[in-house]
């Protein structure tokens, strides 16, 4: 393998959909980057691969870097890998790519599975044109201020957050967007209990608690 850096995408649930290009990289690489070393770990657990896993994240990211460039420019190659699905998105190695770039490192994403992109085109949506917000913030007014804003956003929004926060964000989408805006919600997209709610926000905040759903999910919401 040539000495740069590759940004591989890995499986958002279901292991079946890494890519072989993906597979191959992870084995051949002579530096693997994770997030977590567990979820790493269980990946290639399950695809039978030992490696040695270099941890990157928000606490270590800058001094790991360093290390990481360094190799690289000795000739090494280099895989990041996020928890799942594509890297970068709203995890590390942000940084790492900054300063492969700032060294003439080449930088190859290599495509794979992204819940975004599964969420929207199982939706139903017309998503030609989409709003990605991402992850709202964890503290209850500022996420509301935030739904204020994207509420004046009239086309199809997407947004992420975690699955304790399920609940009261679509509260909050009901209170400050409103209760008939039409809302997809795609849940543990592709583990054995995928599903869609599709209607508007007040019909799936009420599945939400009758089916007391607490899961990873995606939500769409079209603004009109």
């Amino acid at each position: 393998m040539k000495s740069m850096l590759y940004i591989v995408s890995t499986p958002i649930g279901n292991y079946e959909d890494i890519t072989l290009r993906a597979l191959r990289l992870i084995k051949e690489c002579d530096l693997l980057i994770c997030e977590e070393y567990k979820e790493a770990r269980r990946l290639l657990s399950y695809f039978k691969i030992q490696k040695e896993l270099i941890a990157l994240n928000e606490h270590n990211e800058k001094e790991v870097t360093d290390e990481i460039i360094i190799q690289i420019k000795e000739g090494k190659s280099a895989a990041l890998i996020s928890d799942c699905g594509t890297p970068l998105f709203s995890d590390p190695g942000h940084y790492l790519v900054k300063v492969a770039i700032q060294n003439k490192i080449d930088v190859v994403p290599v495509p794979g599975a992204s819940s975004l992109l599964a969420a929207l085109v199982g939706s139903g949506m017309d998503f030609e044109k989409f709003y990605y917000y991402g992850w709202l913030s964890p503290k209850k007014d500022i996420r509301r201020k935030q739904l204020y804003d994207l509420r004046k956003i009239k086309d199809t929004i997407v947004i992420l957050d975690t699955p304790y926060r399920l609940q009261s964000l679509l509260e909050d989408v009901v209170k400050i967007i409103g209760e008939n805006v039409g809302v997809v919600l795609a849940y543990e997209l592709t583990k054995e209990n995928e599903k869609f709610y599709r209607g508007n926000a007040g019909n799936i905040l009420n599945a939400v608690k009758r089916e007391n759903l607490k899961g990873e999910f995606v939500l769409i919401i079209k603004n009109q």
